[in-house]
């Protein structure tokens, strides 16, 4: 593993306890969680060097999500991650796991240092989330299109106990082929889960190719808004327009309302200019001298937007 390492913000309690606090879409808080998405894609490129390859692409796209979720929405405390009151997240897609690791050592639930035995025998973090393994993993994630049916089973359990916690799954563009998917979109309409936000990473691109070509799922957002859904759709590369997203999705949270999606169009190897247009960048192979190159080239545009 590379020598050079991303400073790490000081550990915190856990997220907010209070989601009025939040207040306004200020430039405070996206540069708050810039910051926290440039260290989740720095511990990515440091985990996948362990291993020379895997889902590195997915994870610098969807890191701009995982940091507005762990950084300003999500209700937890580090310290403790079988909290009771502690709102649950559910990955959904298991291959993303290397970006949920580093969200949760940014997180301040898995410890930073231990990001180097990513994949490796006996360690917590396994190339795919397994919830018996990780702290903070809440669930094994796929066989894809099972993650939105335990969310709903899991929000609606939360009601019957009268807890005021809310589940977040995160799905990727291509579980929309799955029928379980919409399943389960129809279960939490008539179960009325207001205390359900699911978030779907829109990258166009599945194992065996583009969404579009694999099966077309658009128009997306009339059919989620169809399944009496509350549905937003945003740049899921924009920290700003994430956290209003976020935020509306908040304020319609209720033990008893319409579930929300918030449909985040991403791009595979975000904020790495080599690795944006890689082809076959579902699982990508990276070389051995181009690790440190993805490292400078990340951290080059993410000075570049901070000092602009």
């Amino acid at each position: 593993m590379a020598t050079n390492t991303v400073q790490d913000r000081p550990t915190a309690a856990g997220a907010l306890e209070d989601r009025a606090a939040r207040g306004p879409v200020t430039q405070e808080r996206i540069a708050k969680i810039s910051a926290a998405a440039y260290r989740i894609r720095h511990h990515a490129l440091n985990m996948g060097e362990v291993q020379g390859q895997g889902y590195v692409g997915q994870a610098l796209g969807a890191a701009d999500m995982l940091a507005t979720v762990y950084g300003d929405q999500l209700r937890f405390r580090a310290e403790d991650p079988h909290w009771e009151a502690r709102d649950r997240f559910l990955l959904s897609t298991g291959h993303y796991a290397i970006g949920h690791y580093a969200a949760l050592a940014e997180a301040g639930i898995v410890p930073v240092e231990e990001l180097e035995t990513y994949g490796s025998d006996d360690s917590r973090l396994p190339m795919s989330g397994m919830s018996t393994y990780t702290p903070g993993m809440e669930i094994s994630g796929g066989s894809l299109g099972h993650g939105l049916t335990i969310a709903v089973g899991m929000a609606l359990g939360l009601r019957y106990q009268g807890s005021g916690a809310r589940v977040f799954n995160f799905l990727s563009d291509g579980e929309l082929d799955e029928g379980s998917t919409w399943e389960a979109a129809m279960g939490a309409h008539h179960h009325q889960l207001g205390n359900l936000t699911a978030m779907v990473d829109i990258n166009a691109l599945q194992a065996d190719g583009k969404t579009d070509t694999v099966l077309r799922t658009e128009p997306v957002t009339e059919k989620w808004e169809s399944f009496g859904w509350y549905t937003q759709r945003v740049d899921g590369n924009d920290v700003g327009a994430l956290l209003a997203a976020f935020d509306n999705a908040a304020a319609q949270a209720a033990a008893v309302g319409r579930p929300s999606v918030i449909l985040c169009d991403t791009k595979v190897g975000r904020g790495v200019p080599l690795l944006e247009n890689r082809e076959k960048a579902h699982f990508m192979r990276i070389e051995e001298h181009e690790w440190q190159t993805c490292r400078e080239q990340l951290t080059a545009g993410y000075e570049g937007k901070a000092s602009a």
